[in-house]
């Protein structure tokens, strides 16, 4: 008896651990993600091809502290994100429109990238 109850129970949690899975596969299918850096040559890469219409999340570590880029600026997106030192950060939107989206820093963009939005 306690063997079946066993069986039954490693089946539920396998169900679930499928379930689970064939969930954050097909979320992981949604968009794009795409790692970034700030170097003191800039964002590296500094040109990334997204989809219109698609959620892209740029995950950006800031490698060095010899630079003004200590945030990212993407005004269509209303975006405005600190950048601390060493640490990964996540930012995510949706780009709306086909064309270039210009980012950078908040000093004017002067260190930046472009978007390009398909």
């Amino acid at each position: 008896m306690k063997a079946m109850h066993a069986f039954r129970f490693v089946s539920i949690a396998c169900a679930a651990l499928l379930t689970t899975l064939a969930f954050t596969a097909c979320a992981a299918g949604t968009g794009q993600t795409i790692e970034m850096s700030v170097t003191e040559k800039g964002f590296e890469p500094d040109v990334v091809t997204v989809k219109k219409g698609e959620p892209v999340t740029l995950v950006i570590t800031r490698k060095t502290d010899k630079t003004c880029a200590k945030e990212i600026v993407i005004d269509e997106a209303k975006i405005n994100t600190k950048l601390p030192l060493g640490k990964p950060v996540k930012v995510t939107f949706t780009p709306k429109q086909a064309g270039e989206l210009k980012y950078g820093c908040a000093m004017g963009k002067m260190i930046g990238g472009v978007l390009k939005v398909e």
